[in-house]
């Protein structure tokens, strides 16, 4: 067996998320009573409200925390990955488990990136959109037939079929019209507060970049597969310059997948709310197992199955 990691994104958060790992697990409890925030975490991600959970501020380090706390879990069971990644924010905690950051540093770390997304756009009315259906080029063209309208990029290749847009709202309305037109099954938009992964996130980018001169970053016990790659880093790479880019440009999580499988990965753990990623990587690469682990129920299954009882 040749086992990944992959680590939920914002978008997947929900009210109750946690409840039952925290009221049984000791080292799941530990993270998120010590995570480094200035708000009730725990209070947050178990009774809401829900609005507030799905403000990027605070959506970012509540999903570490919880990322954090399962991967914990798994460790004590003895079950770790030969490799790591994550959509978006669950990047972090890719990073986290590969002891890059301790929890602490990775909690922290975000809810300062949430705060300059948020920061980035304050007062602008903005947008993203699951668009189904539409290849690449095709859907890129669209966004540029929409530039008019305001900024609108693709910014999440998520895996055949699905492409997120993002930017601002006008435009991201009207380039869902006009996919819609051009041959999209299905434009959803999406629960976030903001353009994430577009050049409207440059000044989170550098908020970043100054930020990140100081922090410890560890070597990377396991390989991790980085977004804006959609593979692991080169040599020339440094994490902090990757994750500087990763704020403000697309995410390639169908490439990121796609490696996996070059890399000889047949199993899959999805840590987080929710089974998004899963149906991703069935979406992308046939015959990979996947184990979601979000309830204290899965968390067992997924242990039993990967000890092969």
């Amino acid at each position: 067996m040749k086992l990944a990691f992959l680590y939920a994104g914002q978008g997947a958060q929900h009210v109750g998320m946690g409840r039952d790992l925290y009221e049984i697990y000791p080292a799941f409890r530990q993270v998120l009573d010590s995570a480094p925030v200035d708000f009730d975490l725990k209070k947050l991600c178990f009774d809401g409200p829900e609005d507030q959970l799905n403000d990027t501020r605070y959506t970012q380090p509540c999903m570490v925390a919880f990322a954090a706390g399962v991967t914990a879990l798994l460790r004590e069971a003895g079950i770790t990955p030969d490799y790591a990644a994550g959509l978006s924010l669950g990047e972090y905690s890719a990073l986290q488990c590969a002891g890059v950051f301790d929890a602490k540093t990775a909690i922290s770390l975000v809810a300062f990136r949430g705060q300059a997304m948020a920061d980035a756009v304050q007062g602008r009315p903005c947008g993203m959109a699951a668009v189904l259906g539409m290849d690449r080029d095709a859907l890129k063209a669209v966004c540029a037939e929409a530039s008019d309208a305001g900024v609108v990029e693709c910014t999440n290749f998520n895996c055949p079929g699905q492409i997120v847009i993002s930017g601002d709202a006008a435009a991201v309305d009207k380039a869902g019209e006009l996919a819609k037109a051009a041959g999209a099954k299905r434009v959803l938009p999406l629960k976030v507060s903001g353009p994430f992964h577009t050049s409207l996130m440059a000044p989170a980018g550098d908020a970043l970049r100054e930020k990140f001169q100081s922090v410890d970053f560890g070597s990377m016990e396991v390989p991790v597969l980085f977004n804006c790659l959609g593979d692991l880093k080169g040599e020339a790479d440094t994490i902090p310059e990757l994750l500087e880019q990763q704020v403000q440009s697309s995410v390639y999580l169908e490439d990121t997948i796609r490696r996996l499988g070059e890399l000889g990965v047949d199993t899959v753990v999805e840590i987080g709310p929710g089974r998004t990623l899963s149906g991703f990587v069935k979406k992308t690469v046939k015959g990979i197992k996947c184990y979601p682990v979000e309830t204290a129920e899965e968390l067992q299954a997924a242990i039993a199955a990967l000890r092969g009882e």
